[in-house]
């Protein structure tokens, strides 16, 4: 059962050359932007975030099957082991957002600026919570733990490969009291950073759905990242145990959670429409104002195509038809975190520019008056380029990962289950 994937040379050329498109991508983009370099921070914080909460999702995925005994994705395991332990290069990356924070490098955040934080009585009493402190050592510590769960889990895993299951199932009892342990801990504080890191982007807005809906829009982009390794992965000899039975349980996952996830997005636009409190609305209004055509298109990629492409049964166990789905996923949820990250990110340095200027930029009132700017109103080269060079350095520590242990646990208890997988 041992099956050890090989990270050669061309692989490791090609994952570089997309790297350093993307570092191309990044200084192009730095050096041809505004004076406060809005456009490179905000892609820069967009596919950190994005790539980090994939990892996230990753572990979670894998602490809960662990704890569900769901046996079937025992085949599958490594790939999010190795998905998972991207929070650590992932950290590093936050960490440059950090410093930028401190060091007033970007106007990312409104809540940065203490002076605006004084006038404004809903930034003020948001202020115990929206601060460079909070950012710091709550993205420090929180992130922290998530690399000590993902790291103790596989290191248990691949120990169990080396010394056996044990009388006891020893290595897996341990594998389970972490993943009981993280997934509180996951629900709770993944809560608390997506609000940091992107919902504070727009200071004066608040959401009680918007870690959910942040949460289903990064698991969806982790299970089309992984049908889609996987099926590279056998395309390349690998993982002949995988079967369409599997690929037809990753392909419930997607589709299920797509509807899960359009039930949270219309939740959220149902309720705060019905209410109507000016501070709510301001996020739609300018979404709907501004990026009307990113609006729809959201739901167009993550609604529409993955409900009809994979509502027929047979669909979710064709190849072809899972790797179309599956990019189109992985896409439309890129989609969906720039426009969470881009108009509230792009009102705060217009605001700072103006204020620079000595004029005033009302943010309240500008309605569809915004010009189309490209980057922001839609991505461009510039910022599919940089997605590409974060991709590739993200498959490059996956693939480093699943180099160093058999691809196949082959000791866990729940192999002969995965072995034996049917869908009826």
């Amino acid at each position: 059962m041992e099956e050890k994937f090989v990270f050669d040379s061309k692989k490791r050329w090609v994952l570089g050359s997309g790297m350093i498109l993307g570092l191309l991508c990044m200084l192009i983009t730095f050096f041809k932007d505004d004076e406060l370099h809005t456009r490179f921070w905000t892609n820069y914080l967009h596919n950190t975030v994005f790539f980090v909460g994939i990892a996230l999702m990753s572990l979670f995925i894998l602490a809960a099957f662990t704890t569900a005994f769901a046996g079937w994705s025992t085949l599958i395991k490594r790939v999010w082991e190795a998905y998972a332990l991207f929070l650590v290069p992932g950290l590093v990356l936050l960490l440059v957002l950090i410093i930028g924070v401190w060091g007033h490098w970007h106007h990312l955040y409104h809540w940065a600026d203490a002076e605006a934080v004084k006038t404004d009585k809903v930034m003020f009493g948001k202020s115990g919570f929206l601060n460079k402190y909070w950012y710091t050592f709550g993205t420090i510590i929180v992130v922290g733990a998530w690399i000590y769960f993902a790291q103790r889990i596989r290191k248990y895993s691949v120990e169990e490969d080396a010394n056996g299951p044990g009388e006891d199932f020893s290595y897996h009892r341990k594998i389970r009291t972490l993943s009981v342990i993280f997934l509180p801990i996951a629900g709770f504080s993944s809560a608390a950073m997506v609000w940091q890191w992107v919902m504070s982007l727009d200071a004066h807005w608040y959401s009680t759905l918007f870690a959910w809906y942040s949460g289903s829009s990064w698991f969806l982009a982790a299970i089309a990242l992984t049908i889609l390794l996987i099926i590279y992965l056998k395309a390349q000899g690998y993982m002949p145990k995988v079967t369409a039975n599997h690929l037809h349980d990753l392909g419930k996952y997607l589709f299920g959670i797509s509807v899960f996830w359009t039930y949270l997005w219309f939740s959220q636009y149902m309720l705060i429409w019905y209410a109507n409190v000016g501070e709510e609305t301001i996020y739609f209004r300018e979404r709907l104002d501004n990026y009307k055509p990113l609006f729809f298109l959201n739901l167009l990629f993550n609604f529409v195509a993955p409900f009809f492409v994979l509502m027929r049964n047979d669909t979710k166990r064709k190849v072809g038809t899972m790797v179309f789905a599956s990019i189109v996923v992985f896409v439309g949820h890129w989609l969906d975190f720039f426009l969470m990250v881009k108009p509230g990110a792009r009102l705060t340095a217009l605001e700072a520019m103006a204020h620079h200027a000595g004029e005033v930029h009302d943010a309240a009132s500008h309605g569809s008056g915004l010009p189309f700017a490209m980057g922001f109103s839609f991505p461009g080269l510039l910022e599919l380029g940089t997605m590409f060079g974060f991709l590739c350095l993200f498959l490059y520590m996956a693939f480093t990962q699943l180099a160093k242990a058999s691809l196949v646990p082959k000791n866990d208890p729940y192999l002969e289950e995965s072995l034996h997988h049917h869908v009826v």
